[in-house]
């Protein structure tokens, strides 16, 4: 096992956070925790849907013998397409560990700040798994996906004729979804990339056309609506041995596509890492979920007492440009750690965003810091 060390972080006091609901059960040892971790999933703690660098046992290190959390944690990835809340079932189930909605962040877990703006505004969703109902779930009223919203239109899509798969309808709660015909002759507000898309051709021809005709395929109705992407991965490790083109491929591709039969260039706003913005709110989270714990453990009456905030919270990224970076620019009090299972493969550190440590693996992450923080 070799560690690599660029500089350590200062370990000054943070102000306590704000009280919260209690969120999972805790051993007492977890209310004087110091420090918390963030994981990403791809690359680092899974290779498609297994399980690598034994991360079932490096999350069980985290927790005590009744599975109790020991040491706050969650994970903090770019990834998506379905509800946090069954990726969290998704995820107790493959690491035979429990894990909270609260304790899953995705890409598109921030477009939940964009609710009061869009909530009864007519929107449309696209990417991999169920956007619509990623949407809904957060609570916008007047959101159907991109599927649906083509299929409505004769001719959109030129050679759909010559595709020989079929899309399956995403939602599983229709109620939530925009389905009434006459609602497709609104305009479009704003346009969501929630997670990798599908089909790039027909996604790319059916954006354009509603972001350079105001929000009506086919005519001309104003200014482009507002068009979010849930992160801008370039590529990322999946169960493939090489990388994968993500989601930030697709968006250079439609950007690419759009200025050149647009007079004015694309107008977008992308969200996940390396945005210092994630971090914060991971940092939110995890204090939360540090106070819950403390509330749940000295009684009612010391619930809203000021706590001890995070002296360090660790990234364990495989992705120098997405979480390395993200993490650096986040600022104090984020450590880096990189893997070497993912997308980074190098002996050395990565010459443009250098990790605080290095790792083959995300159990060696685990061993790391628990040995820095005195915490066996």
């Amino acid at each position: 096992m070799r560690f690599r060390f660029k500089q350590p972080l200062p370990l000054s006091m943070l102000r306590p956070s704000q009280a919260a609901a209690s969120l999972h059960s805790v051993s007492k040892q977890f209310c004087n925790s110091s420090f918390g971790i963030a994981f990403d999933i791809d690359g680092v703690i899974l290779r498609g849907t297994t399980p690598i660098g034994n991360s079932q046992r490096a999350l069980r290190r985290l927790c005590d013998d009744s599975g109790a959390l020991k040491i706050p944690f969650l994970f903090l990835t770019n990834g998506g397409g379905t509800p946090e809340s069954r990726r969290a079932f998704e995820l107790s189930d493959l690491l035979g560990v429990k894990i909270l909605p609260s304790q899953v962040m995705q890409g598109h877990s921030s477009f939940r700040t964009l609710l009061k703006r869009f909530e009864n505004e007519f929107i449309v969703a696209t990417g991999k798994g169920e956007p619509a109902v990623v949407m809904s779930e957060y609570g916008f009223k007047k959101v159907i996906s991109l599927d649906e919203y083509a299929a409505h239109f004769n001719n959109i899509d030129p050679v759909a004729h010559y595709k020989r798969w079929t899309t399956m309808q995403e939602s599983k709660n229709p109620e939530k979804i925009v389905s009434s015909s006459s609602d497709y002759s609104q305009k479009v507000k704003a346009a969501f990339v929630v997670s990798d898309p599908v089909d790039w051709g027909r996604d790319i021809q059916v954006l354009c056309d509603i972001l350079t005709s105001g929000g009506v395929p086919g005519e001309e109705n104003g200014p482009q609506p507002p068009l979010y992407f849930a992160a801008d991965d370039l590529q990322y490790q999946a169960a493939f041995p090489s990388e994968r083109l993500g989601i930030g491929a697709f968006r250079i591709a439609l950007e690419s596509v759009f200025n050149r039969i647009h007079d004015k260039p694309l107008e977008y706003t992308s969200f996940g890492k390396p945005n210092p913005f994630v971090f914060r709110n991971a940092e939110t989270v995890l204090r939360h979920l540090l106070q819950s714990s403390h509330s749940s453990n000295v009684g009612t009456e010391n619930a809203n007492a000021g706590l001890p905030s995070f002296k360090t919270l660790y990234m364990i990224g495989d992705n120098p440009f997405v979480d390395i970076k993200g993490a650096q620019q986040a600022g104090y009090p984020w450590f880096s750690i990189l893997t070497r299972t993912g997308v980074f493969r190098q002996r050395e550190n990565h010459t443009q965003y250098p990790a605080d440590v290095v790792v083959d693996t995300v159990e060696e992450a685990v061993e790391f810091i628990l040995k820095r923080e005195d915490a066996f």
